[in-house]
Formats: C-alpha cells, structure tokens, sequence
C-alpha cells in the first residue's frame, strides 16, 4: 500500500501465542459454528523450511478448503511465513500481519526486517499469511494484455460506461479461467477462516494481528468471528466496511481532496518545494485540460500522454507517504516540459497478478444505478473534490465490479462490538482511508476500541511516527491503551525522492 519513490502514472492500490498451551477442545465459535480442524477432517500441517529470501525466516504452506461451505471439497494452498521472535525468553506470542491491498503480501511483510520495532520483533513470532488469490496464495492471475485495455473510471457516454462492464465481465472470465477455485472464494470472509484454521495448525490458544489498511477488515472481521481466539488487535488505517456506495465514494474522495489540500498548504510553506510561490490549483486546471485534450506528455515516460485518470492517480499515489517535493517536481516538469529523450521499452508479460477486483466486488455492493445514476455520483463527487474529482481507490472498485458476473458474498454492514481492548490508529490527512472510517469503526466496536489520531499525513501511520509506533508498542506488549483522544503530532516530510 505504499508509494513508490516517485510519483506514477498508476494509483497505488494494492494501493497486512506460543505459551506452550496444547490446541483447545473442538467447540462453537461465534458466527462459524464448528471450528475449521473438525470442518475439513483434522487440522492442518505446515512443513516449514527456511525462506529463500531470509534463512531467519520460515516459510510454509497449509492446505484449506477453497470454499469454506464446502469443507470436504477441492482445496487450495496458502503461503506462509514467520519470523520467531528474537528474544524467546521475553516472547509474548504470534502476532499475524496484514499489510492491506487488497492485493499485498503479507509474507513479504514477515520478511520486512523494517517495518516494526525491535520491541515488537523481540517479542513476537511475526507471521505472515498471504491472502487467497493474493502473492504466494493460489494468485489470480489475468491476461496482461486483456488488464491493459482497462477503461477509464471516467466515463463521458454511455456507450463508455457499457464498455466498463463487457470489459469487467471479459476479465472475470479470463481470471477465472486462469486462477482456479481461489478466484471465487476471496472474500475476507474466507481469508478469516484460513487465519483461523492457521492459529490451530500453530497450536496456538490466541493470537494478535496488525492489519493495514484493507487488512484492518481481516481484523475486524477476525474479532468479530473468533473473539475468544484474539489477544490484542491493531487496525492502523482503518476501512469501514459498513459504508454504502454513497458514503464509501463521497467520504474517500473528501479525503482525496483533503490530501490535495494539504501538498498545496505546504507548497506554501516550504521552500524547498518547487513550485513554491505559484498558483498550483491553476497550473492544475491547465494541466487536467491539456490531459483531457490528449496533449499532455508524462514526464517521466515521453512521448507517452497522461489522461485525466492518470493524473489524477499519479497524485493520489504520491500523497500516500506523502511525496509531496517529488510530486511538486513532476507537476513542474509536467507543466514546462523538457525536450523529450528516448523512451525505454518494456518487455511483454503473458499473465499478470490481478487479485483487486476478485476481492473487491466479493466484498461490497457498489450498485451504481446505471449511466444516469453514474453520472449523477461522479457530478457530486466533483463538487466535494474539485481538483481530485474522485477518490481513485474507491472509483476502481465502484468502475471495476460494474457488470460483475457474481453477486458480493460479503457485502457491507456494521462490524459487531469488540470484545477486548482493540487500538485504531489513523492518520487526519490519510489520502486512501478516510479519517472518518476510523472514527466511524471505532464507534462500531464499541467502549473497548480506543482511536489515536495522528495529526499528520499520509498512508499506513506505523512507520510514520515514534509516538504510533510507540503507543502500538506498548499496546501489544502490555494491551494498555493510550487515553481517550489521544493524539500523536505532524512530522513534517523529508525531502527524499526529488528529480
């Protein structure tokens, strides 16, 4: 779920306890009824060796049912990984992961050395599942070719948007034929349940998760489902899978808008930005023109041209960190362009991973109610964002499940009360899930969640701060949580990734 170094012409959509107590009995779980070892005829193993990319690391892989309804019948393989704790003598457990996506690995999470503090890698196993359909999990993989064609979210006619859905539905086919029983059943639904049949084959009696992004719906689903199985829960940059379509398209592209408010603000204020003292929202609007014209070359690939939905991507990509004095750079060049020099080819691949709208359109119901209701939304979502017109997270999920061959499994709805102490952490100026969701999902979970604000920017708040992270720390460590209304300060951003 993380920006690259520098901006892109795409939006980044994909942008997650060993106590030594021996499995417990075979009983009723809330919502599952029988849990998954007795559902498919014992538990399952895992024959772990070192990984190739980190021998400190064991990877894995565990057979589950591909359809949890069906428990005797085909099966798919999920990845793992874990890292042991560091310490052992001061480990607390198994803390599974979850960096979001939909569509990232959380085995290649495991593997980041990175990302968490020695506090929590002394500590903890960090276990990483790759979601079904997703990385190392049975992927879903489409016809490169066929993803390229993908139309434009943006729509001018009707005959426009009735090629969205023949192309969605041409997709679905192709990834189906491609991907095996993994690509109808990858819902979160299903993935809990493979965390669950996972926390067995570790003999575990709880675990903790860190969920980011849309790897907070893993763990509020988790909680949910499986509340006498989890000891702590962190849901940093939360997503609220109660939102119908309107308030899941309005209330992400306010925060879209927002994000863009906040690079203009410190345009403003800092002189290192290179566009310090112009009017931005101006070079803006000439900007979309030309790129509504067709005339507009991408700096950073001449001679090709951007769209609107490129540029806009291309900023909603860079605020994810944010990069706010590498966008500013290609804004500049994009507005004076240099003389163009040779473009660099790309070598053709046959198949691509592709599992964000097989999530995705199995999770909500986006119903858009046509063109004229189509329309309608997009005209409304312009005036709320002027400058972003959209939340393009939320415009590819909305734009890719139109015409969807199978209806959601796993649709929208309030997520139940928590039954422990769970921590949200959210950034207020987060481009991708919305400052609101946090506060709306918190007030879902009940008195037991508690909500950190950072008061900064940007995606994914962890890593962002030694205030979060600290208190995230503290939480998993000890599951005390930070007072009501707590918040963490704005570090501004470093200036890394210009030119």
């Amino acid at each position: 779920m993380r920006a690259l170094a520098r901006p892109v012409t795409v939006a980044i959509l994909t942008l997650t306890t060993l106590f030594g107590y021996a499995p417990q009995p075979a009983g009723a779980e809330p919502g599952m009824g029988v849990p998954p070892r007795t559902r498919y005829g014992g538990t399952a193993t895992i024959a772990w060796e070192p990984c190739v990319e980190d021998e400190q690391v064991q990877c894995g892989t565990m057979r589950v049912p591909a359809d949890w309804t069906r428990p005797y019948g085909p099966q798919i393989e999920v990845a793992l990984a874990r890292r042991p704790a560091a310490d052992p003598a001061r480990r607390l457990g198994v803390l599974m992961v979850n960096p979001g996506g939909p569509g990232a690995s959380a085995v290649n999470m495991a593997l980041d050395t990175e990302f968490f503090t020695a506090e929590v890698t002394d500590r903890f196993d960090i276990v990483g599942l790759d979601p079904r359909g997703v990385g190392r999990s049975s992927p879903v993989l489409c016809d490169q070719k066929l993803v390229d064609t993908k139309p434009s979210p943006l729509p001018a006619t009707e005959a426009e948007f009735g090629r969205i859905a023949v192309f969605n539905q041409r997709l679905a086919a192709d990834c189906a034929a491609r991907s095996g029983p993994a690509f109808h059943h990858a819902d979160t639904a299903s993935v809990v349940h493979d965390m669950e049949a996972l926390r067995v084959a570790l003999g575990e009696q709880k675990i903790n998760f860190y969920g980011a992004s849309y790897g907070t719906m893993l763990g509020q689903l988790y909680g949910e489902l499986y509340p006498a199985r989890l000891r702590g829960l962190v849901l940093d940059s939360v997503m609220d899978h109660s939102a119908g379509v309107d308030a899941f398209l309005t209330q992400s592209a306010e925060a879209a808008q927002n994000a863009f408010e906040q690079f203009v603000a410190w345009c403003a204020r800092d002189d290192k930005c290179a566009l310090r003292g112009r009017d931005i929202k101006a070079i803006w609007a000439a900007l979309m023109k030309r790129a509504e014209a067709g005339t507009l070359a991408d700096p950073y690939d001449p001679p090709a041209r951007l769209r609107v939905w490129d540029l806009i991507s291309a900023a909603f990509s860079a605020f994810y960190d944010p990069q706010w004095y590498s966008f500013a750079h290609y804004l500049k060049e994009a507005y004076e362009p240099a003389p163009a020099g040779p473009r660099v080819g790309s070598t053709p691949v046959d198949l691509t991973p592709h599992s964000f709208p097989a999530v995705v359109c199995q999770d909500w119901s986006l119903p858009m109610g046509g063109y004229a209701g189509y329309r309608a939304r997009l005209r409304g979502l312009a005036v709320r964002a002027p400058q972003m017109l959209a939340s393009p997270l939320a415009l590819t999920a909305a734009a890719g499940c139109l015409g969807w061959p199978t209806p959601p499994v796993n649709p929208q709805r309030p997520i139940a009360k928590a039954a422990g102490p769970v921590l949200l952490v959210n950034s207020r100026h987060d481009p991708a899930t919305a400052y609101v969701w946090a506060r709306q999902v918190a007030q879902q979970l009940g008195p037991s969640a508690r909500l950190l604000t950072y008061q900064g920017w940007g995606h994914v708040t962890y890593d962002h701060s030694e205030c979060v992270s600290g208190a995230v720390d503290r939480y998993l460590t000890d599951l005390s949580l930070p007072a009501a209304g707590a918040t963490c300060p704005a570090i501004e951003p470093e200036p890394y990734g210009v030119g």
